[in-house]
């Protein structure tokens, strides 16, 4: 192995390969104007997946950062205007895949604006949502605490945060059937109703996790080795977050309480009772001990979710838009060999008449009009505001969907939280961003 080097308009470039450290520090020595420019990624494990950050690195200090994105392109947008609207839940419910019902909801609630129908959601399918939304965050929270953990050493949190994830993704599969990406959410309500049991599952559920979630504060709050690896780090004030468009946890950690729970309310998020956590320190310690705060209120609002749910009130109501032109088959059952629909449901489509199988048979194979025009939603995911921008020329499919993902967005920040720090830091400021790169490259 060997070290080489060229004069170039930058100066001396480097070429290092191998374990030929030795050589370049040799090379190196009493130069004190050299800069080495480094990869990290995109296979790198702490930079949550498949992102590239290019460093140019003085010492140990980081003089420029900037991250290279695409390599998780899927075409899910592009991919959209080849579906109905319906069937393009399966494909956004992928992209911040921490977070599919984030994406669900907000496509949805899009393509519910230009149908005109957002009134008429049914308040059942709206608390279902509400719910799911919030056990998400819980999930997602905890991938994002866990891991930002063990990057810096500390393997405990990761295991417990897995751990607890694991309860809500159970939950998840007995309501839907699906651990992740379930398409769960549809234009006009939810796919099916919650099964037999799910409250009870819940409330198991609302009973074990203030106390697993005290367990993880007591692992990392007061940590010596995890306060100085995240105090005062990846320093990003208000001014800074309002400049780069940066939501979330990572602007409410800079002191601005923006929640579109609160200050934008959907799904009737206007009727729980809930606090928005702040912190003001603009470090990264200050954007874990938001994530912290925002499990622990999220506990609540699914507890207020669940109350309505197994309330009167709602006890039995439909879960999607009475209007047949428009509401997906959502009274479906399965079969005695646990593969086909029951025969109860079939008869009810086979049995009624001509024109209702009909109409059913081009309600799933076509799908339904959405009138021509374009309309934007948007949801407060884990990571910040997640919008749907939806257009439509009148038929079938979407002319286009983009989203305006928080992952993305937030990335922005990395030279800003990166640039003037350490080299060991860059992990740190990273992870307290939370970026999802199946949201990011889409």
């Amino acid at each position: 192995m060997s070290t080489s080097y060229e004069e170039a308009t930058e100066g001396r470039v480097y070429t290092v390969t191998g374990q030929d450290w030795d050589e370049l520090v040799s090379e190196v020595k009493g130069n004190e104007d050299e800069h080495l420019v480094i990869n990290m990624g995109p296979q790198h494990p702490s930079t949550h997946g498949v992102l590239r950050i290019v460093l140019t690195l003085n010492g140990e200090t980081v003089t420029e950062a900037r991250s290279v994105i695409g390599y998780l392109h899927t075409g899910i947008e592009k991919n959209m205007e080849y579906r109905t609207w319906t069937q393009g839940t399966t494909f956004v419910t992928r992209m911040d895949y921490l977070a599919p019902i984030f994406n669900e909801t907000a496509y949805c609630m899009a393509v519910e604006k230009l149908l005109g129908i957002t009134d008429r959601v049914p308040e059942r399918a709206q608390a279902i949502r509400v719910m799911l939304m919030e056990l998400n965050r819980i999930s997602s929270h905890l991938v994002a605490i866990g891991t930002f953990g063990m990057e810096l050493g500390a393997t405990t949190p990761f295991l417990f945060g897995l751990r607890e994830r694991e309860m809500v993704l159970d939950l998840f599969e007995y309501i839907t059937g699906l651990r992740m990406n379930m398409a769960y959410v549809r234009p006009g309500g939810v796919s099916v109703d919650l099964p037999a049991g799910a409250v009870d599952k819940v409330g198991e559920f609302l009973k074990i996790m203030p106390t697993r979630l005290k367990e993880m504060r007591k692992l990392l709050d007061e940590n010596p080795a995890y306060t100085r690896r995240t105090k005062d780090v990846a320093y990003l004030d208000l001014t800074g977050c309002m400049a780069l468009g940066v939501t979330g946890p990572v602007l409410r950690a800079a002191g601005l309480p923006w929640d579109l729970r609160k200050s934008q309310p959907y799904c009737g998020y206007e009727t729980y009772d809930f606090g928005v956590p702040v912190e003001r320190t603009c470090d990264v310690y200050g954007r874990y001990l938001v994530r912290v705060a925002e499990m622990e209120e999220s506990l609540k609002i699914i507890s207020q979710a669940l109350d309505r749910l197994a309330g009167a009130e709602l006890k039995g109501k439909p879960v999607m838009i009475e209007d047949k032109k428009i509401g997906w088959p959502a009274q479906l059952a399965l079969g005695p060999d646990g593969l086909g629909n029951s025969p109860d449901h079939i008869a009810h489509i086979m049995g009624s008449s001509m024109e209702a199988l009909i109409h059913h048979f081009k309600l799933v194979t076509e799908g339904f009009r959405v009138p021509a025009g374009q309309a934007y939603a948007s949801v407060e995911s884990p990571r910040g505001e997640l919008g749907a921008h939806v257009v439509s020329d009148g038929g079938t499919r979407p002319f286009r969907v983009h989203f305006r993902d928080p992952s993305f967005t937030n990335l922005q920040a990395v030279p800003a939280t990166c640039e003037g720090g350490m080299v060991a830091d860059v992990i740190s400021a990273i992870a307290s961003l939370d970026p999802v790169m199946g949201g990011v490259d889409r």
